[in-house]
C-alpha cells in the first residue's frame, strides 16, 4: 500500500450530501437483505439493462419512480413516507426476476456500488441467490439501533454526513448529534411551489402577499438556520436552472393567482420560483449558510431534459448574488466543462463530487485530474453518498476513495505531482476544503445546545 492510499483510506471522509432515512425507520421499517443490497441508484439502471418494471419493483419492494420522487418541505415524515416497506420472503424468486439484467450493469459504477456492498457490509464473495439468504443473519444484526451510525462511521469512515431530508426543519438527531448535519430544503419554493396551510403551519405567518411570504421565509431560517449545515435545492428535476431577476409586479401577480386557488402556467410558476429561490440564496448568505444546488444528471430512467440541467444557466444568481457560497453538485455530469469553467471563474462557486463516483467514475476520476490543472484547489469536496440506506452510502465512500487514489496516483505515474503533494490535495478535498465552506463545527455546537434545552 502506497503512503498515498492508506491516506485516503484512513483519513475520516466528509461527506456532504445524502439522503438518509431517520434511525427508527432504518431500525423498524428498513430494508430486507435484496433492498439493503440492490434499493439505491441501480434500481433504474437495472431497468434500462432491460429488466422489466414489474421484476425491479418486486426486488426492492417498491414503486421504482421514473424521476427522484419529491414532495412538498413540510415535515421530516416527507422523506420516510416516500419508502414503504413490504415484506417478502422469497428472495431468490424476486432476484432472479433482474438476474440477466444484473449481470449486464454489474461492472457500472452503480454495480460496482452493490458489489462493495455486498463484500464490505456482508463479507460476500459474490452476488448469487445463496449467497444473498446466507446473508440474512448478518443483516437482521445491522438492524438494530446505534448500528446505522456505526457502520457510516466505522466501515465508512465518515466524519459526518449532511443529510438533506427534503425539509425546512434541522433539528437534533439524537442517534448521532454531532454526526447527522441536515440542510434546510429549498427545492419546493424554488419551483414557485407556495402551499400557504403548510407555511402558516410551521411559521404562524399567514401568506397574502409577497411581504407575508418572504417574512414566512426569514421565519424558517431564523428559527433553523443555527442547526443547520447549508442549504439545499434540487428543482432541476422539475424546472430548468435558468435563473432571471423577476419583477416584483409580475411575481405578485403569480402569487395572487395562486392564492386564489387557481391554475398557474409554468412561466408563471417560474417567475415565482425564481422570486423564492433568490430570497432562499439571499437568506443563505445573511446565516453564513452555502447554498447547494443540483446540476447535472438526473436519478431515475427515462425523464431526463438535459437542457435544464446545465450549470451555465446559473451564471445571471451567481453573479447577482456575490456573498453566498454555491455549491453545485453531482459535478453536472455530463456538463463537466460548464462547471469547472464556473468554479475556475467565480470566488463564490465550489463543485460537489457526490454521487459522480457512481454515476460514471472514470469521469470523475478525469474530472478530477483536469479541476488539479485548472481550478484553485480550495473548490473541490470529494464526497456525498446521496443515498437514503448506510449500506449504500458506506459502499459509495469506499468507491469514492478507490477511484480518487487512482486519479491521484495517475498524477504521480506522469510526473505531474510528488506524493507528497497528492496527500495534499487529498486532504483538501475530503476534508479542508468542506471545513472552510461549511461552518461544520458551529453547526455541531448549535445542535449541542438546543438538544440541551430540549
Amino acid at each position: 500500500m502506497t503512503d498515498l492510499m492508506h491516506f485516503i483510506e484512513e483519513t475520516p471522509l466528509i461527506d456532504t450530501h445524502e439522503h438518509l432515512y431517520k434511525e427508527t425507520q432504518f431500525v423498524q421499517h428498513g430494508p430486507d437483505m435484496l433492498q439493503a443490497l440492490f434499493d439505491n441508484y441501480v434500481a433504474a439502471e437495472l431497468i434500462v439493462a432491460g429488466a422489466a418494471l414489474e421484476a425491479v419493483q418486486k426486488l426492492v419492494n417498491r414503486e421504482i419512480f421514473q424521476s427522484q420522487p419529491i414532495t412538498v418541505d413540510s415535515t421530516t415524515a416527507d422523506v420516510e413516507s416516500l419508502w414503504i416497506n413490504l415484506p417478502d420472503p422469497d428472495l431468490k424468486g424476486r432476484f432472479s426476476g433482474v438476474f440477466d439484467a444484473w449481470q449486464r450493469c454489474q461492472h457500472t459504477g452503480y454495480g460496482e456500488a452493490v458489489r462493495l456492498i455486498a463484500q464490505r457490509v456482508y463479507s460476500m464473495d459474490e452476488i448469487t441467490p445463496d449467497s444473498i439468504e446466507a446473508a440474512v443473519p448478518r443483516h437482521a444484526e445491522l438492524r438494530k439501533p446505534g448500528e446505522r451510525l456505526r457502520m457510516l462511521r466505522d466501515i465508512g469512515n465518515l466524519d459526518h454526513v449532511q443529510v438533506d431530508h427534503f425539509a425546512w426543519q434541522c433539528l437534533p438527531d439524537p442517534s448521532g448529534l454531532d454526526f447527522f448535519l441536515y440542510d434546510i430544503s429549498w427545492h419546493s419554493l424554488s419551483n414557485g411551489q407556495v402551499n400557504p396551510e403548510i407555511i402558516h403551519r410551521e411559521t404562524g405567518v399567514e401568506v397574502s402577499d409577497l411581504n407575508s411570504l418572504q417574512a414566512a421565509m426569514e421565519a424558517i431560517f431564523a428559527r433553523y438556520a443555527a442547526c443547520a449545515v447549508a442549504v439545499k435545492a434540487q428543482h432541476a428535476y422539475q424546472r430548468t436552472l435558468l435563473w432571471q431577476e423577476r419583477d416584483r409586479l409580475d411575481v405578485e401577480r403569480c402569487l395572487q393567482k395562486l392564492l386564489r386557488g387557481h391554475d398557474i402556467t409554468p412561466d408563471e410558476r417560474a417567475c415565482l420560483g425564481d422570486w423564492c429561490w433568490a430570497r432562499g440564496v439571499d437568506l443563505a448568505a445573511e446565516h453564513n449558510l452555502p447554498f447547494k444546488i443540483h446540476t447535472g444528471y438526473y436519478a431515475g430512467y427515462s425523464s431526463m431534459i438535459m437542457e435544464r440541467v446545465r450549470p451555465g444557466h446559473l451564471c445571471a444568481l451567481v453573479m447577482r448574488y456575490p456573498a453566498t457560497r454555491f455549491v453545485l453538485m453531482h459535478i453536472a455530469y455530463p456538463y463537466h466543462d460548464e462547471i469547472s469553467a464556473l468554479a475556475k471563474h467565480f470566488p463564490n462557486v465550489y463543485v460537489d463530487m457526490c454521487w459522480a463516483w457512481s454515476i460514471d467514475p472514470y469521469s470523475a476520476s478525469n474530472f478530477v485530474r483536469r479541476m488539479i490543472h485548472s481550478v484553485p484547489s480550495h473548490k473541490l469536496f470529494a464526497f456525498g453518498g446521496d443515498s437514503f440506506w448506510p449500506t449504500a452510502s458506506v459502499a459509495y465512500a469506499i468507491q469514492a476513495r478507490q477511484w480518487l487514489n487512482r486519479a491521484l496516483q495517475a498524477e504521480i505515474d506522469d510526473g505531474l505531482l510528488s506524493e507528497a503533494q497528492a496527500i495534499a490535495l487529498a486532504r483538501r478535498m475530503m476534508r479542508t476544503n468542506q471545513e472552510a465552506c461549511f461552518d461544520i463545527e458551529g453547526t455541531r455546537a448549535a445542535i449541542r445546545k438546543d438538544a440541551q434545552r430540549a
